[in-house]
C-alpha cells in the first residue's frame, strides 16, 4: 500500500476543503481531484492508499482513493483523476514543507487519524496542559 500527498491549495482549513468538495458533488457527480500525471506506482495506491490533504502547511486530513482513471479537463486537456471517497478524515497535524504536484508518501511516514474525540490514540493519558503546547507545535 502507499499513499500520495498534496498541497490544497487555497484552502484555508478541513471545513473549507469539505464544502469545496460538497460543491463539486453537489454539481458533478463523483468527487475527483484532477492532476497532471498518472502515478506510475497506482496500483500499489489502489491497493488501500489515500490522499492525504497538506493545509495550510500541515497534513490535516486524508480520503481513500477509490480508483485513478485517465480523465480530460473542461479545456479537453488530458490529465488524470484520482477518484475520492467522500468522507475526509481528520488527522493529527504535521507540519509539511511546500512542494509541487503529489508525492507518494510511505504508510509508516503517514500522520494517524483523530479519533471521534479529536484525540490521537493514547493522547488522553497526557496531561490537558502538555497536550496543548504540543498542539501547539504541531507535535500532536
Amino acid at each position: 500500500m502507499l499513499h500520495i500527498a498534496k498541497l490544497a491549495v487555497g484552502v484555508k482549513d478541513i471545513d473549507h476543503i469539505r464544502a469545496l468538495q460538497a460543491e463539486r458533488m453537489r454539481t458533478g457527480g463523483h468527487l475527483r481531484h484532477r492532476t497532471r500525471n498518472f502515478p506510475r506506482r497506482g496500483e500499489e495506491v489502489l491497493g488501500g492508499g489515500s490522499l492525504y490533504w497538506v493545509i495550510s502547511g500541515s497534513m490535516l486530513a486524508r480520503q481513500r482513493i477509490l480508483d485513478i482513471v485517465e480523465d480530460e479537463r473542461d479545456d479537453k486537456t488530458p490529465c488524470t483523476s484520482f477518484v475520492l471517497d467522500p468522507n475526509l478524515v481528520p488527522l493529527i497535524g504535521r507540519p509539511t514543507r511546500p512542494f509541487q504536484g503529489w508525492r507518494y508518501l510511505n504508510p509508516d511516514a503517514a500522520p494517524a487519524d483523530l479519533d471521534a474525540t479529536g484525540l490521537a490514540l493514547g493522547e488522553d493519558m497526557l496531561p490537558p496542559d502538555m497536550r496543548r503546547d504540543l498542539r501547539a507545535l504541531c507535535l500532536i
